[in-house]
């Protein structure tokens, strides 16, 4: 199990917490006491939420496609579109956790089946 702590804002973190003599902890004692035990403010792995038959069916897919040449993969339309994203966080939310955690369920923001509502330009 990850001891990564989930988003959280940190400097909402001093509103909940109480020291000792029940004292207020400010936000950057909670920063350097994270920062301390190995702990760092990242980005979240983004992943779609994938069932096992959805897995699987990538899997086959790569399989089959590994040893295509550029004579096939010259038949797929590759495009240069842009998808701007409009209804979900703009990237700015943080997890803290260790050095090599990146994947651990706690560590991860799925997001919904379409990705959300986004723009094609």
């Amino acid at each position: 199990m990850s001891s990564s702590i989930l988003p959280s804002p940190v400097r909402d973190l001093p509103i909940k917490s109480r020291g000792r003599n029940n004292q207020r902890i400010g936000a950057n004692t909670v920063r350097r006491r994270l920062s301390a035990s190995g702990l760092r403010a990242r980005r979240p792995y983004i992943d779609p939420i994938l069932t096992q038959r959805h897995r699987h069916q990538c899997t086959l897919w790569a399989h089959e496609h590994a040893t295509w040449d550029r004579i096939q993969w010259r038949s797929v339309v590759f495009s240069d579109l842009s998808q701007l994203c409009i209804d979900h966080a703009d990237g700015r939310v943080r997890v803290w956790r260790r050095s090599g955690e990146r994947y651990q369920a706690d560590c991860v923001r799925e997001h919904g089946k379409w990705g959300g509502a986004s723009l094609m330009m």
